[in-house]
């Protein structure tokens, strides 16, 4: 194991660092809204950082230095490696992309440190048969490197101890896996040599990079490479204030003339002797290295907290879209339950079908004018009309089902459509809609059983009520079936919303219902009866609806098993609390060791 126990005071920032981790990579940001692809891309290079080198570096604070040696396409990154070390120890070539294949130079003392996974624990490694083998050919017909997320480990003695050199591919390679990886060695870096050229020191994309090292506080050098004669001055004196206005003025510049390559590819010695002569400086002190480590790490630390700061205001977004295509989805269905109790308690229920059924039932139309002069005899004629009539209650209760089923069926495909309409309006909506499951089983048969079952309780209901001593000759005069067609008509019986004849004979008919009931069990018995069989019926419209309604939920279910942005945000003053605290120690620590940066 080539980690060192971390100090009791490291403790508290590991624990922090893995709680981050953790909610970093639950972090998949689903929803398709502005910022949802960068924010991937920031969670999962936040996350790999984590692994590649904050903790690795948190464990183990005096392993040797890792440099870095990045820049863009053909820059000469490769060459100038192999002028520091002497000898060929990497290979570069024509053929875009030019390095390939990342190679870590180090000292043969310091193999412990880089041989396991202490550092970039995703890329395996692959290790040169020896200091002086030859440099592996690349096949130059391949646009991506082979060996793709492997290490190319070479010891080598001319590397100072305490000091390790990782040739990265092009920050600018026409490989998209190039890209990555260059940029996830420069996150896993304490210090970083960035090597341009005279033509190029001012393109866009490494200046991304040189923000991001400012923001880390990462030690930087800059090799201004291939400089034309006579040039020197104006092209460095410009390159410096490119870096100062980047808050980067404290790296020190090196500049490599334009000269030709001997026949083995290598630079004349003497070019490369500054920048030989720095690396060697830093690592032979070991105070200055563990300080630029540590500040490194640090600085490390305070950009992810930034970076966990974002995936919150990220996953805010993500939540807020979640509830507004959440009120889409249940504001349709709630307008769905809506017009279905409406439906039932408007009288809209007692037109056509329903309305002949139930006249047939209790009788002709000149009983229904005659009734009021015989509200007295009510009990004794309702009772003649219901005996021995069990079939006519069944067609009034299938009439009823027909009915209803149909207000269900319908409101439920107009909530369907007035969901998906909705939803397709937004582009996390339509995402979402590719992947709306199929209805499980037939909705509208499911519909038709809730309506039998509850025509089936009301039929219990009053049963149960008529179950009293007191009731048993009324419920048996009356007949069961009777009593429950009755309690239905009187549940869907109010005029509102009916014109005409219609209000006449639908107020008649609750009449008729709500006389018989009250004659078998007393007009509070009814109201409570009635009111049972309204709520059941709703509790069953509301379970139909309800699972209607979860086919779009559900695509929103996986930000429910997210972090929350509360959670993030608390993660991230944890981590700048933790930097404020070293910021405070390093102020109190004695100047030796300390290296301006």
């Amino acid at each position: 194991m080539t980690d060192t126990l971390p100090t009791a005071g490291a403790q508290p920032l590991l624990a922090t660092l893995h709680h981050t981790g953790e909610a970093l990579r639950a972090l998949t940001f689903p929803l398709a809204v502005h910022g949802a692809e960068g924010a991937r891309s920031n969670a999962a290079t936040a996350a790999a950082q984590l692994d590649d080198y904050v903790v690795p570096r948190v464990r183990s604070l005096d392993a040797p230095l890792l440099a870095v040696v990045g820049g863009s396409t053909g820059a000469g990154k490769s060459t100038l490696v192999n002028a520091i070390v002497g000898h060929p120890v990497t290979r570069s070539g024509a053929i875009r992309p030019t390095t390939r294949q990342p190679v870590l130079l180090h000292h043969p003392a310091d193999d412990r440190w880089f041989s396991d996974q202490r550092i970039l624990p995703t890329l395996s490694r692959v290790r040169a048969a020896d200091p002086g083998s030859p440099v592996p050919a690349v096949d130059a017909s391949h646009t991506a490197e082979p060996g793709a997320g492997t290490l190319l480990l070479r010891p080598d003695p001319m590397i100072p101890l305490g000091l390790a050199l990782l040739d990265a591919p092009d920050l600018d390679s026409i490989a998209d896996e190039n890209r990555r990886l260059s940029n996830q060695l420069l996150a896993a870096a304490d210090l970083w040599v960035f090597v341009t050229t005279a033509n190029r020191y001012a393109d866009a994309v490494p200046w991304k990079l040189l923000a991001d090292a400012a923001a880390r506080d990462i030690l930087l050098a800059v090799v201004l490479d291939r400089v034309p004669p006579g040039v020197e001055e104006e092209i460095r004196g410009d390159l410096h204030t490119l870096l100062a206005a980047a808050e980067l003025g404290h790296a020190p510049i090196f500049t490599v003339p334009e000269l030709p390559l001997d026949p083995q590819g290598m630079l004349p010695a003497d070019t490369v002797d500054p920048i030989r002569r720095w690396l060697q400086a830093l690592a032979a002190d070991a105070a200055g290295r563990q300080e630029i480590a540590r500040r490194t790490l640090y600085g490390a630390v305070k950009s992810l907290a930034g970076r966990v700061h974002a995936a919150a205001d990220a996953q805010d977004d993500q939540l807020a879209e979640q509830r507004r295509l959440q009120a889409m989805a249940t504001g349709a269905y709630d307008d769905a339950l809506t017009g279905i109790l409406d439906s039932t308690q408007d009288g809209t229920l007692l037109r056509g079908e329903v309305l002949a059924r139930w006249q047939d039932f209790v009788g002709t139309g000149e009983f229904m004018r005659g009734l009021e002069s015989r509200v007295g005899r009510a009990r004794d004629a309702l009772g003649s009309f219901f005996t021995g009539r069990p079939t006519r209650a069944v067609t009034v209760e299938s009439a009823i089902e027909t009915g209803l089923h149909a207000v269900i069926v319908e409101q439920a495909a107009q909530a369907a459509e007035k969901a998906e309409r909705a939803w397709r309006d937004a582009d996390a909506g339509r995402d979402l809609l590719a992947g709306l499951p199929p209805r499980e089983g037939d909705f509208s048969a499911e519909v038709a059983r809730e309506i039998r079952a509850w025509q089936k309780d009301l039929l219990d209901l009053v049963s149960a009520e008529g179950a009293n001593k007191r009731f048993t000759a009324r419920m048996l005069s009356f007949g069961v079936n009777g009593v429950a067609v009755a309690l239905m008509v009187v549940v869907f019986a109010s005029t509102a919303g009916l014109s005409g004849l219609e209000i006449g004979v639908a107020g008649g008919s609750a009449v008729v219902g709500q006389k018989l009931l009250e004659a078998v069990f007393g007009e509070d018995a009814v109201r409570r009866l009635a009111k049972t069989a309204r709520d059941n019926l709703r509790r069953r419209c509301v379970a139909l609806l309800l699972a209607e309604q979860q086919r779009y939920l559900v695509l929103l279910e996986p930000l429910t098993r997210q972090p929350e942005p509360a959670s993030l945000r608390t993660l991230a003053s944890e981590l700048v609390s933790h930097r404020a605290e070293q910021d405070h120690a390093d102020d109190g620590a004695p100047a030796a060791g300390r290296q301006e940066r």
